[in-house]
């Protein structure tokens, strides 16, 4: 299936490892020009050069801080308006309510929820000047399965989908296409390393991390590239019709009561 994506420009955060790399890589290869971004300068460059080695596309690393929104219009300019636009920087630490301090919450969301709502403002208004592109949020899945252990996550998440509704609501009119791509547990480096350091501490051995993704469908999260090949066909045109929603994918986890751990 042609995705119809050659020849367009996207802008990738959190584009140097884990779901962000995935998208920009899938991009790439369905012959976009992909801007990421991220934090870390030398991992951004490293990636950005593997990727493009890989694909032949033009892959341009900014190193910029998104958790400040004066940071957000001098990489607008520097990369130009793109027809797609990927939110996918930042994490947010887990923590029950006790445990998250004001400053350790606003800190947590400066980047995964002030970073995406500033973009989508920056990058909205300056699409809709030209009449048309899309944003995607990447989100996540304890927007839904709420976790008072991962409360600032679970809040957060669950503000970002509705923000994503709510300018998705009327986008069309505008031309821009805003939607939520919401991954339950995922393969990522981040993931596989917090899951070996608690069998270590737990178990005494590593290699037994596998085992608490046991009550997942299939007994396992979701690869990369699985939830990337989501994001990447929800940003082409062939998905044109697709607008203002948040699109699971979970494997079904998200119906399901038995616990992640």
């Amino acid at each position: 299936m042609d995705l119809e994506l050659r020849g367009l420009t996207a802008v990738v955060t959190g584009g140097s490892k884990g779901i962000g790399a995935g998208v920009a890589q899938g991009l790439a290869a369905e012959g976009c020009a992909v801007h990421i971004v991220a934090r870390t300068a030398h991992e951004l460059k490293a990636k950005a050069a593997e990727i493009g080695a890989a694909t032949g596309a033009e892959v341009t690393p900014h190193a910029t801080d998104l958790s400040d929104g004066a940071n957000i219009q001098p990489l607008l300019d520097a990369a130009g308006v793109p027809d797609i636009l990927i939110n996918n920087a930042g994490a947010i630490p887990a923590g029950d309510l006790a445990a998250m301090t004001e400053d350790r919450w606003r800190e947590a969301w400066d980047l995964k929820v002030f970073g995406y709502i500033n973009m989508c403002r920056a990058f909205y208004a300056a699409m809709k000047e030209r009449g048309s592109g899309t944003i995607i949020n990447v989100t996540g899945l304890a927007a839904d399965r709420t976790d008072a252990g991962y409360v600032a996550g679970t809040t957060g998440n669950a503000g970002l989908n509705a923000f994503t509704r709510a300018v998705g609501g009327r986008s069309l009119a505008d031309g821009v296409r805003v939607m939520s791509v919401s991954p339950g547990p995922v393969e990522t480096e981040r993931l596989v390393n917090l899951m070996k350091a608690r069998a270590e501490a737990e178990f005494g051995d590593p290699a037994r991390w596998q085992g608490y993704l046991a009550n997942l469908p299939l007994g396992r999260a979701a690869t990369v590239r699985e939830v990337a090949d989501v994001v990447v066909f929800m940003a082409s045109p062939r998905a044109g019709f697709v607008n203002g929603t948040v699109v699971t994918v979970d494997g079904g986890h998200g119906s399901n009561q038995g616990s992640f751990t």
